[in-house]
């Protein structure tokens, strides 16, 4: 067992399906360009809209809805540079809102919007990274165009209720978008029931090829086009067509809704066996996010007294694969600005690990890290006391 890998990072990246490998690599040799009339064209233009169908019936929209993009990052860049654009021509609603907690490809867009004037507002959240629906009703009114409110948190779990989160934001006229990255797969995903204008998601993260994501837009609501050029996507993403990853990522749509229910149970069973092993084997621990609102597969768990980045060492010597927060916001010593955020002490930030599960883990890979872990903690909270 001590010459495997455990990996238990599929928050940041998950390995991809065995049918999405085959399915992407019988896709290599359809090399007509989606846009040609030809045979050639037609046969990678049927390609791409039975992968559109696949995704479409994954998050519940109508095909027509769903934009091919790189990944969630262009899709979320997208929206936002729609509103910025919409305000840029003197709207009266001049004011974005989002949340302190969001993915690092909405946060840096806010930092680089307010460094230009415009209006954007984060709302804070509780200390289980949740937002308050009563606060966030003072942050909306008649001059804001857009919400923009993730659906599960990459690096907690917590989950939002972007269903009421909507109809506040309709309420006062305003458009709404979900980053549902994180929660494709592993929780029922639904435009329609949720009544979103836009949502963001990437193959890479439910077992499809990764340069792949999906911007969904719901009919009649204001879109301007982020990357100019063709006429690809009916005018709403122009390059040329990455049909083999399109196809991986229609073939990981339709898996991951099939099988939903099964994952969903997995996912939760291997968290809540490693959270409850972790609790009894390791004094004075955080478990951090909210318990009951909460992506299964998602543990992050703060260790007093023991750095994280010290933790992530040690375990990857073991053969045991995590993170310290988001692999977006890797690379930086800093702590977690999403526990921060939720109002988590900075010692317990920095001493903070996330665990995130994956349909190939296994009861095996919790047992040892279960094995590994608590002499871990124990040799690093001795070296910091003397």
């Amino acid at each position: 067992m001590d010459n495997q890998i455990i990996y238990l990072d599929n928050n940041a990246t998950t390995r991809m399906a065995d049918e999405v490998i085959q399915a992407v690599s019988e896709a290599l040799v359809i090399y007509g360009n989606a846009s040609s009339m030809h045979g050639f064209g037609r046969d990678a233009a049927a390609a791409i809209e039975q992968a559109r169908h696949q995704v479409a019936s994954l998050i519940d929209c109508d095909p027509s809805e769903v934009v091919f993009t790189s990944g969630a990052s262009e899709a979320n860049n997208t929206v936002f540079n729609i509103f910025r654009d919409k305000i840029d021509l003197g709207s009266k609603r001049n004011r974005i809102v989002t949340t302190t907690i969001e993915h690092p490809s909405i946060i840096e867009t806010v930092k680089f919007l307010k460094s230009r004037g415009y209006l954007v507002d984060e709302v804070p959240v509780d200390k289980t990274g949740r937002v308050d629906l009563a606060t966030l009703k003072t942050y909306l009114g008649e001059d804001v165009a857009l919400v923009s409110v993730m659906t599960g948190n990459n690096e907690t779990g917590t989950i939002q209720p972007i269903e009421e989160i909507t109809k506040l934001v309709h309420a006062v006229g305003a458009y709404m978008h979900t980053d549902a990255t994180q929660a494709i797969g592993k929780i029922p995903v639904s435009m329609k029931d949720w009544d979103v204008d836009y949502m963001s998601l990437s193959g890479h993260k439910f077992y499809g090829p990764k340069g792949i994501g999906v911007l969904a837009v719901k009919k009649k609501v204001p879109f301007e086009t982020f990357i100019h050029g063709g006429h690809q996507e009916g005018g709403k993403r122009a390059g040329t067509y990455n049909t083999p990853s399109i196809v991986g990522i229609g073939v990981a749509a339709e898996l991951a809704e099939k099988n939903l229910e099964s994952e969903s149970k997995h996912l939760w069973h291997l968290r809540e066996m490693l959270r409850l092993g972790i609790v009894q084997t390791i004094p004075n621990v955080v478990v951090n996010g909210n318990q009951e609102h909460c992506l299964p597969g998602t543990l992050d768990v703060s260790f007093p007294s023991a750095e994280g980045e010290s933790i992530l060492l040690y375990l990857d010597l073991d053969g045991i694969e995590v993170s310290t927060g988001s692999a977006c916001a890797s690379g930086s010593l800093e702590p977690s600005y999403v526990l921060l955020a939720s109002g988590v002490d900075i010692e317990l930030a920095h001493g903070s690990i996330r665990f995130s599960f994956g349909h190939y883990n296994t009861e095996d890979d919790v047992k040892y890290v279960l094995q590994k872990l608590p002499p871990i903690i124990k040799r690093l909270r001795e070296l910091s006391t003397r």
